[in-house]
């Protein structure tokens, strides 16, 4: 008996969690083709009869904040991610091949990164710009990505996988002749797939979800991420739900289709290292 109550215990829980990662994500789609008086009036509810006027309502903006965020949040996140995952990853193999104590103090120094809240930093960070003359640039917004949590979290994921490799294999190709950068490109790259996508997977979804660094460092009058563009959606006296939930529901499509992508190949890489 004490088993069973646990077990329904255990999916109450778990339907729970669900229902509260879930929720969201429903609201914003239902609201997303709802009439701001169907929104008003029930939220929750489903759209009868569905309405894409918020949709085209957002994409006809004569400010063009759908294509302009789009277009900056994509060079933002692609730039950025090109940058950290070959830096990181050279970094990473470097200390993964070092004596314990130095990995261990490197280590210890990166993880001031992901404990340190971005706030406290953006200021140093704009001032440190600024003297570069980078600040209101999208140069200095890339720029700012390459540091910090961003780039402690993917030395972390890749220095776990690294020093899984064999030092045989490391050492067999510096025998044949080869040198630490082809090692690093052609043999330890193409062993940590897996560890790439997931780098790929959190810093893409991090950078594109990224509020304070577009709005604090590239400022209103250089352009806008979309992530800063609905923030300009909302008005002071009044919000116009209905394209809020469309710009939303645009926003959210292209991080969903790029994360099933690489998560496919995420998927593909643990099953062709499974096999080896």
């Amino acid at each position: 008996m004490n088993r069973l109550l646990r077990s329904r215990l255990h999916v109450i829980v778990a339907g729970l969690v669900i229902l509260a990662f879930v929720s969201p994500i429903y609201l914003m789609i239902v609201n997303a083709v709802k009439s701001q008086s169907q929104i008003l009036s029930s939220p929750e509810g489903l759209p009868i009869p569905p309405t894409l006027g918020n949709l085209t309502t957002a994409l006809s903006r004569p400010d063009n904040l759908i294509q302009l965020g789009l277009r900056n949040s994509l060079i933002d996140v692609i730039v950025s991610v090109a940058l950290l995952i070959p830096l990181s990853s050279a970094f990473s193999f470097y200390i993964s091949r070092r004596r314990t104590k130095l990995r261990a103090v490197i280590l210890a120094a990166l993880a001031a990164g992901l404990m340190i809240p971005p706030q406290v930093i953006l200021l140093p960070t704009i001032q440190i710009l600024t003297f570069l003359g980078l600040d209101h640039t999208y140069p200095g917004l890339i720029l700012s990505n390459l540091g910090g949590g961003y780039f402690s979290f993917a030395v972390f994921v890749y220095v776990g996988f690294m020093r899984s490799i064999p030092d045989e294999v490391i050492q067999a190709a510096r025998l044949d002749g080869a040198t630490g950068l082809r090692i690093w490109w052609q043999i330890v790259l193409p062993l940590v797939r897996p560890a790439t996508a997931t780098v790929a997977i959190f810093l893409s979804l991090w950078i594109w979800n990224d509020f304070l660094n577009p709005l604090f460092i590239l400022g209103p009058l250089q352009g806008q991420t979309i992530t800063t563009g609905l923030y300009l959606t909302i008005g002071q006296y009044s919000v116009d739900y209905g394209q809020l939930f469309g710009i939303m529901f645009l926003a959210g499509i292209v991080p969903i289709l790029g994360y099933l992508t690489v998560q496919k190949q995420f998927v593909a890489g643990l099953t062709a290292g499974s096999t080896k």
